[in-house]
């Protein structure tokens, strides 16, 4: 089992202005739509359909995580499109989407998380290890560090979905 060890920040919008003066360079971009299969308060099992939105190619992926914070265990794996969409069917849950901009900013790899279905945006750094992670320099438009707030974590925000749309079911 691998680890992932990985920082998060609440971005107050989209750094256009870093892409266009050259400062942050985009290096792809993705569609995902994750679903969540099983989750308590340190696991989560999920999976997720993957669209590079450049060559269009789509990957399907499961999920096993442990644990919260700063370092997590993670194991992932390729899953057939017949497979993901019977285990999506099966649950019949709204899945969570977003869009993920993958780029360099100075000598640093960075994925920033656009969301669809409530206004936030997020940006991670991934670390080789706890301390790199916790030395790590933080420019000031990363905005807060949300690493260690269960509430921006995407198994919380995809639970609030569901609650969502239980609650329209009762109403109707």
């Amino acid at each position: 089992m691998s680890l992932e060890i990985e920082r998060k920040f609440l971005l107050s919008e989209f750094p256009d202005t870093l892409v266009q003066v050259g400062t942050l360079r985009i290096i792809s971009e993705q569609r995902i739509e994750q679903t969540y299969l099983a989750l308590d308060a340190t696991q989560e099992l999920r999976v997720r359909r993957i669209v590079d939105l450049t060559t269009g190619e789509t990957t399907y992926t499961h999920t096993f995580k442990n644990g919260n914070g700063l370092v997590r265990e993670e194991i992932e794996y390729s899953i057939s499109e017949e497979i993901y969409t019977q285990i999506v069917n099966a649950f019949g849950a709204v899945p969570l989407t977003k869009n993920r901009i993958t780029a360099a900013w100075e000598d640093t790899l960075i994925e920033i998380d656009c969301y669809d279905q409530i206004e936030m945006i997020v940006v991670e750094v991934e670390f080789e290890s706890v301390e790199v992670a916790e030395s790590f320099e933080v420019p000031v438009w990363f905005g807060e560090d949300i690493s260690s707030q269960k509430q921006y974590s995407n198994k919380q925000v995809w639970k609030e979905l569901q609650k969502q749309r239980n609650d329209s079911k009762t109403i109707s």
